[in-house]
């Protein structure tokens, strides 16, 4: 079999949609003005991106004034965990927020940064299985002291689907401002803001075949006035996010967000289908392969695999399979020099010997079953010659 190219890290990224594309170009040929002019062209562009505002405030079942476009995940992120904790500390309102060991780092990094104002975090643990035990919230929770919660909606590294709606339940009780991280979640799972009971919501359309640099955040009526607004500048957004509004780039995540849900049952199974045969053809040709997460159906992404490969302790399974022509990523990071376990797998118990061989494997809309049987072709190779390397260096 000759080499091809298979592309199985959508958890990283995905390719722009031609029908996103072709949505985004009036804004650059016809619909070019500045959305806050009063004149004609200025108005024709916030026609266009109100209409966006519409479209996306029906995927996610709520009202098009809670929906704030911005540039993505990490800065609905910051903005979420530095707006309400910061606000609270103004008003004395309390110092304490809670999330979990395994967020994205744009959630861990803000709260690293909070603690130079007071804000004290609490980390909750997750269990083997990669999941938050909602009770496990319930126990953080510092009376008169907690003022937010954020939990992501599905894990970016292994995949696992967190219980949103029972940890809203807790958070209403004590009337906490509760966010998710849902980057991942879209085109995957449902976005009903209602029946997910968060008050704040984070999203990227480049991880739903959207453009690069568009993002979206929820915010719950009421909860505007528990935020301390990040960006200062001009009035737009409603004078809650300042900077001109990149109209063709929010067309496109429009469109992008209202085809992934539209997609969504049919590309579930689809991709649950081949990462079955995916999953099995590895365990079947590979000894010694750790699944990290759960498996269960309803609580793992469709097009997710996360595995860890006992006895390779060098680098280099993403490059031999980047020379095979397959692009995946790994759990591991490098600094200065020393690989690092990464903190999703740590945080589920996998130790430091498992850091090398950790890959994640993400399908997408293209993923064929070709690809399926090129990479169960090339895999069992590429592990084989790292892990002789491996017992070469030993």
């Amino acid at each position: 079999m000759q080499k091809r190219t298979v592309y199985l890290d959508h958890a990283a990224t995905t390719p722009v949609d031609p029908a996103v594309v072709e949505a985004m170009l009036p804004a650059f040929k016809e619909t070019w003005g500045n959305p806050s002019s009063l004149y004609e062209q200025g108005r024709n562009a916030n026609a266009l991106m109100e209409t966006a505002r519409e479209q996306v405030a029906k995927v996610l079942n709520c009202r098009p004034g809670e929906i704030i476009f911005n540039s993505g995940g990490t800065e609905g992120d910051n903005l979420a965990l530095k707006g309400v904790a910061l606000q609270a500390k103004l008003k004395g309102q309390g110092n304490h927020i809670i999330t979990s060991a395994f967020e994205h780092h744009a959630v861990l990094h803000a709260a690293e940064y909070l603690e130079r104002f007071g804000i004290e975090t609490t980390f909750l643990p997750v269990s083997r299985d990669g999941l938050v035990d909602p009770e496990e919230v319930r126990r953080a929770i510092r009376p008169g002291q907690t003022v937010l919660v954020s939990i992501m909606y599905a894990n970016n590294e292994i995949g696992t689907i967190q219980p949103l709606a029972e940890i809203s339940k807790i958070t209403r009780e004590h009337g906490i401002v509760f966010h998710t991280d849902a980057v991942q979640a879209a085109g995957n799972l449902s976005l009903d803001v209602q029946a997910l009971g968060v008050d704040l919501l984070s999203l990227s359309a480049h991880k739903f075949y959207g453009p690069k640099g568009a993002g979206i955040f929820y915010v719950r009526s009421g909860t505007e006035k528990r935020i301390l607004w990040q960006q200062q500048g001009g009035s737009q957004e409603k004078k809650r996010r300042a900077g001109t509004e990149n109209v063709p780039y929010i067309a496109g995540m429009a469109k992008a967000l209202t085809l992934a849900e539209a997609n969504r049952p049919e590309y579930w199974e689809k991709v649950r289908v081949l990462r079955d045969r995916l999953l099995a053809g590895i365990r079947e040709r590979i000894p010694g392969v750790i699944l990290n997460g759960t498996y269960a159906a309803d609580k793992r992404l469709s097009n997710n695999i996360n595995l860890s490969f006992e006895g390779i302790l060098e680098e280099g399974i993403l490059q031999s399979l980047d020379l095979q022509g397959i692009a995946a990523s790994n759990g591991s990071a490098c600094n200065v020099g020393a690989i690092e376990p990464s903190h999703v797998i740590a945080a589920i118990g996998g130790g430091a010997d498992l850091a090398m061989g950790t890959l994640r494997l993400t399908l997408g809309k293209s993923t064929a079953d070709a690809d399926v049987d090129y990479v169960l072709e090339k895999l069992p190779g590429v592990v084989e010659r790292m892990r002789a390397l491996s017992e070469l260096v030993v």
